[in-house]
C-alpha cells in the first residue's frame, strides 16, 4: 500500500468515525428522560429479555414527522424486532404513515408495521372521508387506525384559547358530524380502527355511541389517562359498555417537573396502574413515546412493565394490555 492510499484510508476512517459519533449525539435521549427510567440504557441490544416478547405498541411518533423524533421509523422498527415486539403502529399527527410501512415491509419482510392516519388540518379544516378512503385502499391495506383530528380538535384549541376555530366532531347540538359518520363508515367497511383523537371525553362518548350504531368492531378511546383528554371511571366504563377499548398511554408517567416536558403533571405510576385495571379486557396500553426528549420507546415500555408488575398488577392483565388487545386491534394474530 503506498502512502497516498494509506493517507486517503486514515481520512476515511477518521470522517466515518466523525459521522458515526454526530449522529449518536443527535440521536441519544437527554439524560434527565432516560433517570426516569428502570433500566437507563438506551442500547436496544440490551431490550431482549422476556418482558418485551410479543409487545405490541401501537401509537408511536418517529421520524419522518414535522415535529423532532428519537428514531425514524424504518431504524424502529428494525429494533422492535430485536427487540421481539410482535408489532408495530406508527402515528404521525400530519402524514400518513401506512404507505412508508409498505415501503419498510419491501426491506423487513417479516416486520409486521403499520401505519395510521389522523384528521388534521394539513388534510382540511374538516374531517376528510375523502382522504380516508384513500388511506384505506394505499397499497398493502396497511392503514389500521383513523384517528379523529388530534393537534388540531376544536377541543384541544378552545382550551389552549387560540383565535383558529380547530377541526369539530360534533356538530352545535353535540351530533356526530355527517363527515365524520361517513369515516366510521369507512372503518367500519374496511374493519380498521377508529380512534377518538383529541376530543373532549363527552365528545369522544358521542363518538363511541355513533360508531358503535354505524357497526364499527375496533374503536378505541384515545389515551383516556392523559393530560385534558383524561377519563373519569364512571365515563370509561360508559364506553366500554357501548363497545370501545380504551387507550392507556405510559408518557405521562415520564414527563413533568425535571424532564423537558415540565408543563404536564406527571402521573405516577399507582395512577396508571388504577386506570388500566379498570377492565383490562378492553383496554391496552401503548407507548405515545418518539419525542426527542424523552426515552427511546422501547426502553419506556420496558420501563412500564417492570413498574406495573412491581404495582401488582397481574401477569395476565399485563398480557391482555401490552399484547393480546392491541395485536387484535391491529388485526393480527398474539
Amino acid at each position: 500500500m503506498d502512502n497516498k492510499t494509506e493517507i486517503s484510508r486514515r481520512s476515511f476512517i477518521k470522517t466515518s468515525v466523525m459521522a458515526g459519533g454526530t449522529l449518536l449525539a443527535a440521536t441519544a435521549a437527554p439524560i434527565q428522560a432516560m433517570n426516569l427510567l428502570q433500566e437507563p440504557n438506551g442500547n436496544v441490544e440490551t431490550a431482549t429479555d422476556p418482558l418485551l416478547k410479543g409487545v405490541c405498541d401501537i401509537h408511536l411518533h418517529c421520524r419522518p414527522d414535522s415535529r423532532e423524533r428519537s428514531v425514524d421509523e424504518f431504524t424502529f422498527t428494525k429494533e422492535a424486532m430485536v427487540a421481539g415486539y410482535r408489532a408495530v403502529m406508527f402515528k404521525s399527527n400530519d402524514f400518513s404513515c401506512h404507505d412508508r410501512a409498505y415501503v419498510i415491509r419491501q426491506a423487513l419482510p417479516k416486520a409486521e408495521c403499520f401505519g395510521s392516519f389522523c384528521m388534521n388540518r394539513v388534510h382540511g379544516d374538516r374531517v376528510n372521508p375523502f382522504a380516508a378512503h384513500k388511506a384505506v385502499e394505499t397499497s398493502g391495506g396497511l392503514c389500521r387506525c383513523i384517528w379523529m383530528p388530534t393537534l388540531d380538535a376544536a377541543y384541544q384549541y378552545q382550551y389552549e384559547k387560540r383565535k383558529e376555530q380547530g377541526i369539530p366532531v360534533l356538530d352545535g347540538n353535540g351530533q356526530v358530524l355527517p363527515e365524520v359518520i361517513k369515516v366510521m363508515e369507512v372503518c367500519a367497511e374496511a374493519d380498521i380502527i377508529f380512534a377518538t383523537g383529541h376530543s373532549s371525553p363527552d365528545e369522544s362518548i358521542a363518538l363511541v355511541r355513533k360508531a358503535h350504531e354505524v357497526g364499527v368492531k375496533r374503536i378505541v378511546v384515545t389515551h383516556a389517562n392523559s393530560y385534558i383528554w383524561t377519563l373519569t371511571a364512571d365515563q370509561i366504563k360508559q364506553c366500554i359498555d357501548l363497545g370501545a377499548f380504551i387507550e392507556y398511554c405510559y408518557l405521562p408517567c415520564l414527563w413533568g417537573e425535571g424532564t423537558k416536558m415540565p408543563q404536564y403533571k406527571r402521573q405516577t405510576i399507582d395512577e396508571f396502574a388504577s386506570f388500566v385495571s379498570i377492565d383490562p379486557s378492553r383496554s391496552f396500553i401503548s407507548t405515545d413515546l418518539g419525542q426527542a426528549v424523552m426515552p427511546h420507546p422501547i426502553d419506556g415500555m420496558r420501563d412500564c412493565i417492570v413498574k406495573l408488575l412491581k404495582a401488582g398488577v397481574a401477569q395476565s392483565d399485563i398480557d391482555l394490555l401490552v399484547r393480546r388487545n392491541p395485536a387484535w386491534l391491529v388485526g393480527v394474530k398474539y
